[in-house]
Parts: structure tokens; C-alpha cells; sequence
């Protein structure tokens, strides 16, 4: 079904919109949560959290596009959980995904550099100068936070490669946001 006509069905209050969603993006938003969480039980309780709050949302939002919003929501809930569920312990999907970042990021934290919409414009805009392969590399690695090797496989690199590619677009990011004036 077209994201429009889910849209629709949850702006009609109907709970086939639920449904629909969850056929569409269930899988994908799954994966987010696993991915930030390690724990199959936790992801599925932040999918359907989520899939709460999209029911809870719209209306009077209308998200465009819906594959998005719905992501950034389990994200979102997911990095929460991970957040009280780890405290003080480390989850090395995750943790290693953002420790990678750390270099190119102008905060102290990873907190602090959620919050800052100065920076997320800055990425932003870095994003839509990349080419296709290295945008969906950076976003397959540093939102959806895939592994090395699931990101090869799935684009037809070697390991190696998508390392490396990594390793260049962190150097490119660290610039623009030097050029950006956000990182001195």
C-alpha cells in the first residue's frame, strides 16, 4: 500500500492503518531497533511503542515522507531504551557506530550532539553533497547503525572497502563542519 493511503487511513482514525504500517515498514523499523538495541524482545516492544505514537500523532501531523518519520520515531524510542538499559555498561553496535563519529563531532558528547540543530543542518547539507554510494554507506553505518559487514554485503563491497569509504567520509564530514564554522 502507497505511504499516502496509510496516511490517509490514520487521518480516517481507521485501525487497518496500523496494520498497514507495520506490513510495510515493520521489518525495517525492527531492524533500527535491534541494531541500536541488541535485544530482539526490547526492538519489538520499541517498534510497537512506536507504532503507538504514529497512531498518536496523525493526525494532526501529516508525515512526508512516512518511511522516515516512522524510522526516526523507533530510532528515537530505541536510543532511549538503549540509554536506561546501559547506563553504565556498553552495547558495541551502537557504541562503536557513534565512537567512530566522535572525531568528526564538535560536542563532548553524543548528547549533546543529538540536540544541536545547528549541526544536524550541517550534516544535512555534507549528506546531499555525497554521491549515492557513500550516502547510503554514512546512513547505512551512522543512523541505521548496520554493521561493516551486513552494509558489504548488501551493497556488494568487501569489508575493506566500506571501511575505508567510511574512514573518507568522516575526514570530508570533519572538514565541512570546519568549513561550517561549527568545529573550530
Amino acid at each position: 500500500m502507497e505511504d499516502r493511503r496509510i496516511t490517509e487511513l490514520f487521518l480516517e482514525r481507521s485501525e487497518q492503518a496500523v496494520f498497514e504500517l507495520s506490513e510495510k515498514y515493520g521489518k525495517l523499523c525492527r531492524r533500527i531497533a535491534i541494531n541500536i538495541l541488541g535485544d530482539p524482545q526490547d526492538a519489538e516492544e520499541c517498534v510497537n511503542e512506536a507504532l503507538l505514537a504514529v497512531w498518536n500523532n496523525i493526525p494532526p501531523e501529516r508525515p512526508d515522507p512516512l518511511r522516515s518519520y516512522v524510522c526516526r520515531i523507533v530510532r528515537n524510542i530505541a536510543i532511549k531504551r538503549y540509554k536506561a538499559n546501559t547506563a553504565a555498561k556498553r552495547n558495541s553496535a551502537f557504541d562503536l557506530s557513534y565512537e567512530e563519529l566522535a572525531d568528526c563531532l564538535p560536542v563532548h558528547t553524543i548528547d549533546e550532539a543529538l540536540d544541536s540543530a545547528e549541526l544536524a543542518e550541517a550534516v544535512d547539507r555534507f549528506l546531499g553533497m555525497l554521491d549515492p554510494v557513500n550516502r547510503a554507506v554514512f546512513l547505512r553505518r551512522y543512523w541505521f547503525c548496520d554493521s561493516i559487514s551486513d552494509i558489504a554485503v548488501d551493497l556488494g563491497m568487501t569489508e575493506h572497502n566500506v571501511s575505508v569509504r567510511l574512514s573518507r567520509i568522516r575526514s570530508k564530514l570533519r572538514k565541512h563542519l570546519k568549513t561550517e564554522g561549527i568545529w573550530l
